[in-house]
């Protein structure tokens, strides 16, 4: 995975475009194991949240890896119910054990208060605390509302992205603003490695339909971060940097799509 490509974001920052999402893992062993095991494979991308409950053990998987902070791109996100961005940033970083992060995120839109959450983002920009800030489960409505009226666009749109939920018009929305679309749950948690026209093609490749389903996500021009807490898979799903899909495997996973291409996050 030395060579595998990255996406520049809008600060300027290099993101990784596979990575490892802990989200529903267990703090301890099971996200430090896991994270472990990612990074001795070539995984650079770690992406955990303060709702996961597990940056602590993210952190101690880092520390003994031994890497270089500055060759691993940490994102973690807020929960945007409290009061103060900088006081939650704070807590992150001291579970964390870093001075930085990479990537910080608002974990999902709030009436009312997006743009006012993202002032306070920008200012950690600002200080240093966070080298890119961006958002998750926004979709072009509420990105265009916030784009009104920001500093610094947002760098990435963290959403749920698939071949069954194929966004079409929030990634073209993105992508015209300059806002990278990072995909979560891009295996549908599972469930989609067992559809038939992703086994299909898998079958016909040679690869996991987990390989193909990722491969798609990927020259769909996102970032994708699956989940995983199994050394095994975590090691296939990086698999995915020596093989591409043909126009006709694209199309055929395209027309799984259950959202009619739309510009919205979430349904």
């Amino acid at each position: 995975m030395d060579d595998q490509p990255t996406r520049m974001l809008a600060a300027g920052t290099e993101m990784p475009v596979l990575g490892l999402g802990v989200w529903q893992m267990a703090e301890g062993t099971e996200t430090e194991k896991a994270v472990e095991w990612a990074l001795e494979v070539g995984y650079r991308l770690i992406d955990t949240a303060s709702m996961y409950r597990n940056e602590r053990s993210v952190g101690a998987a880092l520390r003994r890896s031994g890497l270089p902070r500055e060759e691993v791109f940490v994102t973690t996100k807020l929960l945007p119910v409290h009061a103060r961005s900088s006081r939650e940033l704070a807590k992150s970083l001291e579970r964390l054990g870093l001075d930085y992060v990479d990537l910080y995120l608002i974990h999902w839109p709030i009436p009312f208060r997006n743009t006012h959450v993202w002032r306070e983002l920008e200012e950690l920009y600002e200080q240093g605390l966070a080298r890119e800030i961006g958002v998750s489960n926004f979709g072009s409505d509420k990105l265009e509302s916030l784009l009104r009226d920001a500093r610094h666009t947002p760098a990435v749109n963290q959403v749920q992205f698939s071949p069954f939920h194929y966004r079409r018009r929030l990634l073209e929305y993105c992508e015209e603003h300059g806002v990278v679309l990072e995909a979560y749950s891009p295996l549908e948690r599972g469930s989609g490695v067992h559809d038939p026209t992703i086994r299909g093609v898998a079958e016909r490749l040679g690869r996991t339909p987990a390989q193909v389903m990722l491969r798609w996500a990927i020259q769909r021009g996102t970032v994708v971060i699956p989940k995983s807490s199994d050394r095994e898979r975590i090691r296939a799903n990086a698999e995915v940097f020596d093989f591409a899909l043909g126009e006709d495997d694209l199309r055929a996973l395209d027309a799984l799509d259950r959202t009619s291409g739309s510009a919205d996050a979430r349904g």
